[in-house]
């Protein structure tokens, strides 16, 4: 069995890297223990949210499958943070669990250079530090030039509910032994870490008429620039509060959480805490907000968002019944935690390869990540790489400035990770230059250059870039008399005009925008018809992309100058020049991290865990100043 690329693990990293690599050319084979969940959605399933909406945009504009897949699975679409600027605008998704799994199978099954095999690897084949292939649990042996692992949460997982302890690296499927070890052995550093899922609720005991419902978005937005339609029904989901009883049958178990009695000695995340750990943290609070979330169009299984836990069983059922909509809940299992090896990410490149064994890529939670997207996205840039170094190519990296997944990659191998790693927006320093709806204009050329984006998705995206120029032209040149436009302005809660101006002046006001303005405005709805035509999807975004560079030109602007500043910053000397512990305009945890080590330079401060790249910009303009 002889491959270019042997990816192991088909969870969400591993999907998207065996598809990238096979549809650039590399022959490719995808080891996976179960085909009946690939691309699993272990815990809860949706795709998407705070910055982990941006990184699937960005997979799709390089020509990955998330958003695809996604959007044709979709049960509720949501456009987050709209009430603030759009450079923290996410989009998110509910998705079918079942659908997807199978959506991503079809793409898997029919990509040309791609075979799938079924068996659990434990051992890693190399000579003189180079990767040679793997062997499997069944005695099969992969020759292969480069290997990618993506192993997720099943190297030596164990799951716990209370003090029950059961090896296993997800609910009712076996733990990966052996791997690990093989790894470690060639020098690769690895840790434990722990994560969590909650307790699974029959939707049939649910008393709905006690929790307030929450629609989805009904303006036709997905995830994927290419054309897609959703075809599934558009269900609600449903938030509902803990309460003081709640809270006191849970702390009634924490004697036997295996988070307080020493049982779990690994590190969880800190921004998905489970509800035992929201209690210890926040004593003080009388309730926490739940999402109840629907897990398929057509089962009664449902998800609820908010209550992670690895407290027994029936303190788990318990507590639940003390909410008025859950007093009858029928659960179909219990939530629980899980600890499993990840490998510290700074033995890795840029590219994701180790430094210390040539060949092997790894990518996803064996990185110390958390999240599908996360996952996702390293999978997307180790399985392209490794497909260049097989046709011996330039590596492919993004840097800071042009993607989340740049920003995602760099903190990892820089900075690595001291507890699970999240995206936030707060994490990136050009939040204007990484918008989610802009992806495709950063990202979708070079996509395409190096064989992976479709020659369709880049004809798509230039046409876009012209209907957005033309938009942002027109706007720059039409001039807009009083006479004509002062009524309109008036209903729109705007001051009327003195004098004339240009209508790109004029969408610099908070209360104007271009579908607002655009029934006043003839010769603009035909420039727009012209442009856009007459689909409403397409329509939108590119309005949504011509308005956002009109009002935020300024921003934009300041960002990339500022990254170019940025390049700097390893000359920039700190050491000393700060009483880190009493300034108050960065994060609690910057301050404690940056007094603790002193840093020599801005550059040494930026690869800090805990400081953020708003914590550095900080500094920087204390620089300056």
């Amino acid at each position: 069995m002889n491959y270019d690329v042997v990816v192991v693990g088909a969870g969400h990293a591993g999907c998207e890297a065996a598809a990238a690599a096979a549809r650039m050319g590399a022959k490719t084979c995808l080891i996976t223990m179960d085909m009946n969940k690939i691309a699993q959605m272990s815990c809860n399933p949706a795709v998407g949210g705070i910055a982990k909406g941006q990184i699937v945009r960005e997979i799709d504009a390089l020509g990955g499958q998330m958003g695809i897949v996604t959007d044709r699975c979709t049960l509720q679409f949501r456009m987050l943070n709209r009430s603030k600027g759009p450079a923290m605008w996410s989009p998110r998704a509910q998705c079918d669990r079942q659908r997807f799994i199978l959506e991503w199978r079809q793409i898997l099954e029919t990509t040309p250079n791609l075979d799938i095999w079924q068996d659990q690897v434990c051992e890693i084949i190399t000579e003189h530090s180079e990767i040679q292939g793997i062997r499997t649990q069944l005695g099969a042996t992969f020759h292969a030039r480069c290997v990618v692992v993506t192993a997720g949460t099943f190297l030596n997982g164990l799951m716990h509910v209370g003090r029950v302890k059961i090896p296993g690296g997800r609910s009712a499927e076996p733990p990966a032994i052996g791997l690990t070890e093989s790894l470690t052995r060639h020098g690769i550093r690895s840790g434990r870490m722990k994560t969590g899922t909650p307790v699974r609720i029959d939707r049939r005991s649910v008393d709905f008429s006690l929790m307030e419902r929450q629609e989805g978005d009904t303006d036709g937005a997905a995830f994927s620039y290419l054309e897609t339609r959703r075809t599934l029904a558009q269900l609600p989901c449903w938030i509902c509060y803990t309460n003081t009883e709640v809270h006191d049958v849970l702390r009634s178990g924490f004697a036997d959480s295996p988070l307080f009695n020493g049982q779990i000695q690994s590190i969880g995340p800190r921004y998905c805490p489970s509800i035992e750990t929201k209690l210890d943290t926040f004593p003080d609070r009388d309730q926490h907000m739940l999402f109840l979330e629907p897990e398929g169009e057509n089962t009664n299984e449902m998800y609820l968002n908010g209550f992670s836990s690895s407290l027994p069983m029936d303190v788990q059922l318990n507590a639940l019944r003390k909410i008025p909509c859950f007093r009858n809940v029928v659960a179909y299992r219990p939530g629980y935690a899980i600890e499993y090896d990840y490998f510290d990410p700074t033995q890795l490149r840029h590219t994701l390869e180790s430094k210390v064994v040539g060949g092997l890529f790894l990518a996803g939670q064996v990185n110390g990540t958390t999240g599908y997207e996360e996952a996702a996205g390293q999978g997307l840039m180790a399985g392209i790489n490794a497909a260049l170094k097989v046709a011996g190519k330039e590596e492919f990296i993004l840097h800071r400035d042009e993607a989340y997944i740049g920003v995602l990659i760099d903190d990892l191998v820089t900075k690595g990770v001291d507890e699970p790693y999240r995206m936030f927006t707060s994490r990136a320093e050009y939040r204007i230059l990484l918008r989610q709806d802009d992806a495709d204009m950063r990202l979708t050329e070079r996509g395409f250059r190096i064989g992976l984006a479709t020659a369709e998705r880049y004809e798509r995206m230039k046409r876009k870039r012209d209907a957005i120029d033309a938009i942002v032209a027109f706007a720059e040149k039409f001039s807009l008399k009083p006479a004509l436009i002062n009524d309109a302005l008036t209903q729109l809660g705007t001051t009327p005009l003195q004098h004339g101006c240009k209508l790109y002046e004029l969408l610099g006001r908070p209360q104007i925008t271009l579908q607002n303005i655009l029934p006043h405005i003839a010769p603009l709805h035909n420039e727009i018809d012209r442009v856009c035509g007459t689909d409403v999807q397409w329509r939108n975004e590119v309005i949504e992309a011509a308005e956002i560079r009109i009002k935020y030109s300024g921003y934009i602007i300041r960002e990339r100058e500022m990254a170019e500043k940025m390049n700097r910053l390893e000359n920039i000397r700190i050491k000393d020049k700060f009483d880190y512990l009493n300034m108050n305009n960065i994060t609690i945890e910057a301050r404690q991290k940056l007094s603790a080590i002193n840093p020599e330079t801005l550059a040494q401060a930026s690869r800090i865990p805990g400081v953020s790249p708003s914590d550095v910009n900080v500094l920087m303009v204390l620089c300056n100043k």
